[in-house]
């Protein structure tokens, strides 16, 4: 499996396609996400664990996918929550996040690295994170199905160095990264760290906050530093998708808007 495919119908050679993340509208049916996405004219969709694609529910899992591929749309990810080195002590065994993947069609299962950022996590707990990412990661591979952590705050991807350390720490070549620029973040530190995980890049997450997460502003007000990242992403070997995760007011007008705003970037890439 490519590194970052998103399985679209005739994509040739390395690109970045446009896409949502279907937590962006939790209120939403599956349905009314597709046809939003259609609408929108972006091209495939990461489906979120903890409503749209509940784990476990394989019956589900199948109605969405066929959902998503009769739109004529891609199945970018699942993105599943399942925290590392935790779930499974909570109940949640990582073979049914699996299972359901592997129903929903998705090439790719995003995880978050532990319950606790890098400066704060104990180095036995940092351990056992690691040990866990290893296995899912091999338990993945042997179905074709990729592992990726979230670029995220209250992780151990919570830094570009502690991201980067992680992936050298699992050694396993079916671990790879999402990206986002984390709050605070300076356009020189988001480029430095897009170039640290270029050689395990998968997704993007596209959004554009002002100082905390529910200060959701349009994406056009983000144009010149998304040009930016996004340049180099796409200088990165590999098929990936940039999608949307969040937008103002968790509003479709705000989201369509947003919408041709990406598209008008990834255009400007070519």
């Amino acid at each position: 499996m490519r590194l970052g495919v998103c399985h679209l119908e005739g994509m040739m050679g390395d690109m970045i396609s446009p896409g949502l993340v279907s937590v962006t509208f939790r209120k939403l049916a599956p349905a009314d996400i597709v046809a939003l996405v259609r609408q929108a004219g972006l091209l495939a969709i990461e489906w979120g664990g903890d409503v749209h694609v509940p784990h476990g529910d394989l019956g589900r899992a199948r109605e969405v996918r066929e959902l998503t591929h009769e739109a004529g749309l891609a199945v970018a990810a699942y993105g599943s929550y399942f925290r590392v080195a935790h779930s499974e002590d909570d109940g949640l065994p990582f073979q049914q996040v699996l299972a359901t993947a592997l129903e929903l069609g998705a090439p790719i299962i995003r995880v978050w690295a532990g319950t606790t950022g890098s400066a704060e996590m104990a180095e036995d707990m940092r351990w056992r994170v690691v040990t866990d990412l290893r296995r899912i990661a091999e338990l993945a591979a042997k179905v074709g199905v990729q592992i990726t952590t979230e670029f995220h705050g209250g992780t151990l991807t919570d830094t570009n160095e502690s991201a980067s350390r992680l992936l050298v720490e699992v050694d396993h070549p079916n671990l790879y990264s999402y990206w986002q620029p984390l709050m605070g973040m300076s356009d020189d530190i988001c480029l430095e760290g897009l170039h640290q995980l270029a050689p395990r890049l998968a997704h993007l997450h596209v959004y554009h906050w002002e100082t905390t997460p529910q200060n959701r502003r349009p994406l056009a007000e983000g144009r010149e530093r998304w040009q930016k990242f996004l340049t180099v992403a796409a200088g990165i070997s590999g098929n990936r998708c940039a999608m949307l995760e969040f937008v103002e007011h968790d509003d479709p007008a705000s989201f369509l808007r947003d919408a041709a705003v990406l598209q008008e970037m990834l255009k400007g890439l070519a």
